[in-house]
């Protein structure tokens, strides 16, 4: 993901791009609740704003955590959820939520969300590890930010 980011210092750049994280912060922080406001006080159109919103990044947006969501169908068996917590924690992911459907036919579905910025290795390594849990039958990544 990061190949598609170039660093480049603001002062090279149009001054409109600051703006458009400024406005943001101004939404995110909750001191406006609409975009029209939030572009007016900064000093850019909404276009501008709507334009580069998602494309301009601050240094701390980029590196503050990558999440996760994965689906897994598990054996209902006891300790088979518990092993794959530990396993989750070893590989030093952080556990946001966790849903668990009802067993049927002794399978039950389990949805978790992760933080998994301090994972070492490649995600496929890590689902690979959580894959081998005895008991886990099947781990999909439903989306990765």
């Amino acid at each position: 993901m990061l190949d598609q980011y170039l660093i480049i210092h603001k002062s090279i750049l149009p001054e409109y791009y600051e703006k458009v994280i400024e406005a943001r912060h101004l939404l995110e922080d909750g001191k406006i609740r609409d975009v029209s406001q939030a572009v007016r006080q900064v000093g850019i159109s909404r276009s501008t704003y709507y334009k580069y919103k998602d494309f301009i990044l601050e240094p701390t947006e980029l590196s503050g955590g990558r999440r996760a969501v994965l689906s897994m169908i598990l054996n209902h068996e006891q300790g088979v959820l518990s092993a794959l917590l530990v396993c989750i924690s070893d590989a030093r992911a952080n556990i946001l939520t966790i849903t668990q459907s009802l067993p049927i036919r002794d399978k039950a579905g389990v949805t978790i969300s992760l933080d998994v910025s301090e994972v070492e290795g490649s995600m496929e390594d890590f689902v690979a590890k959580l894959d081998s849990v005895p008991g886990v039958e099947q781990v999909r990544v439903l989306a990765l930010e």
